[in-house]
């Protein structure tokens, strides 16, 4: 069972640290820096700790567990 949540963005990309607040894993834009200091998040299977990092559709983050693919 697939249970890899998908987050639909109308632009060319959106960066790590938008995507986390987009997707109510943290509620303010300024958290997103600590947030990414202290747990392990995972892009198409790498390591990330960038909040700049652009995230395009196709792109996999691993959060805590959660599967999101970016569409």
């Amino acid at each position: 069972m697939d249970d890899t949540k998908e987050i639909h963005i109308t632009t060319e990309y959106i960066t790590l640290g938008q995507f986390l607040k987009f997707a109510d894993i943290i509620h303010e834009g300024g958290e997103a820096k600590r947030f990414l200091a202290e747990n392990e998040i995972l892009v198409n299977g790498e390591a990330e700790a960038r909040r700049g990092k652009k995230l395009r559709p196709g792109d996999e983050v691993s959060v805590n567990g959660s599967v999101y693919r970016i569409a």
